[in-house]
């Protein structure tokens, strides 16, 4: 398969995508419902019945203004090094197994990494160290992520993150996190055989645990605090018990100051599985 950055491909969209120009990936058509405000969201989200409705929906929500033009500027005015380059500047939808029984959350996207690619640590250092642990770990098919058409698949995995779209210096508002937990919340519901869930970073690890208490779950009290290889327990109302996992973020800073190293990751992702398989 030819990767979206060879210019022949490039040529024929423009930044940012629109929904239904052909966009490998893109969940969106150009009929695709477009909530511009969380009671829009909300509305929509109910009345998606598979996960490809609703990450066709996350693709071009529009109810967070910061986030929008933060994302779409990022589109026109872009790197350097991608300059000749279209960038997908919308909402990044989630990606992989929809029957996941491992979950992956982050942040949100990257300026220059998914808000490029349209894909979840597509394009940047931090997908290059993830993917080669998932490859490692026999749960990714392919070491390296380069963009939304290079085929790589994820095989009883999902990645999700609390924001869908880039926000400035990588830190979203409160009211844009909660604004986007209307995604976050129904799709950890939809995940009916999630047993594990690995949290990069204490925004993701937050973030979970405020979901699970919205959605009925059972959380522990106190609750848990963030650590590299932390664990807890959350119990779903059927009685079904998830492990969640706290991993240092892959961040550029974390992994260049050796906070996080590869056998760390390595040994987080494969504590994962286990946790999830066995």
């Amino acid at each position: 398969m030819t990767p979206l950055p060879h210019p022949r491909i490039a040529t024929l969209f423009e930044s940012p995508v629109a929904p239904g120009s052909g966009w490998p990936g893109d969940p969106a058509s150009p009929d695709t419902p477009v909530a511009k405000c969380a009671e829009d969201a909300a509305r929509i989200a109910a009345h998606c019945s598979e996960f490809e409705d609703l990450d066709a929906t996350i693709s071009v929500f529009r109810a967070c203004p910061r986030l929008v033009k933060w994302r779409e500027d990022i589109a026109v005015t872009k790197r350097a090094q991608w300059r000749d380059e279209p960038y997908w500047g919308r909402p990044v939808p989630s990606f992989g197994d929809p029957s996941a029984r491992m979950v992956i959350i982050g942040l949100a996207p990257a300026a220059h990494g998914a808000n490029r690619t349209g894909r979840m640590f597509t394009g940047d250092q931090s997908g290059d160290w993830l993917y080669r642990a998932l490859y490692d770990a026999d749960i990714a098919s392919q070491a390296q992520s380069i963009d939304a058409a290079d085929g790589l698949t994820l095989h009883d995995c999902r990645i999700i993150a609390p924001v869908h779209c880039a926000p400035p210096d990588n830190w979203p508002r409160p009211d844009e996190k909660r604004t986007c937990a209307i995604w976050f919340d129904d799709e950890l519901a939809r995940l009916t055989a999630l047993r594990a869930v690995m949290c990069l970073g204490q925004i993701a690890w937050t973030s979970t645990l405020a979901a699970a208490r919205r959605l009925g779950w059972q959380v522990p009290r106190p609750a848990p605090r963030f650590g590299h290889g932390t664990r807890t327990q959350l119990v779903r109302p059927d009685g079904s018990i998830i492990v969640v996992l706290g991993c240092y973020h892959v961040s550029r800073q974390n992994t260049n100051t050796a906070r996080l190293t590869r056998s760390m990751l390595d040994d987080a992702v494969n504590t994962l599985r286990d946790l999830a398989t066995t």
